[in-house]
């Protein structure tokens, strides 16, 4: 059974930094590339980061180039997405995908304070 699980949502203040894990099983994780999506109330999901699945290539929208990190660990079987510079805009629930199916984390709830 595939699964992927996300943590590290949280409460902070605008200029503050989180830390998103994507935890997964079931699957074979180092074929796939991993993909992380953002759903602002309201709005419909974006992506906001994308990592090959050996790890050597990672791409991002503009909004959140620069500020935000893309990693894996083949070995742990976990992709971590850093978010610096954090704005009230980013407040949103974050969800983790391997990338071209349908398989999805539950998603995290990330709320940035002014």
């Amino acid at each position: 059974q595939v699964q992927l699980a996300e943590s590290g949502g949280g409460l902070v203040h605008q200029g503050g930094s989180l830390t998103l894990s994507c935890v997964t099983s079931g699957y074979p994780f180092k074929e796939y590339g991993i993909s992380w999506y953002r759903q602002r109330p309201g709005q419909p999901l974006e992506v906001v980061a994308w990592i090959s699945s050996a790890g050597l290539n990672t791409d991002y929208p503009d909004f959140t180039k620069a500020r935000f990190t893309v990693t894996r660990d083949n070995d742990k079987r976990t992709s971590t997405l850093q978010m610096n510079n954090l704005n009230p805009e980013d407040t949103a629930v974050y969800y983790c995908r391997r990338s071209g199916t349908d398989s999805w984390g539950r998603g995290t709830q990330v709320t940035v304070s002014p």
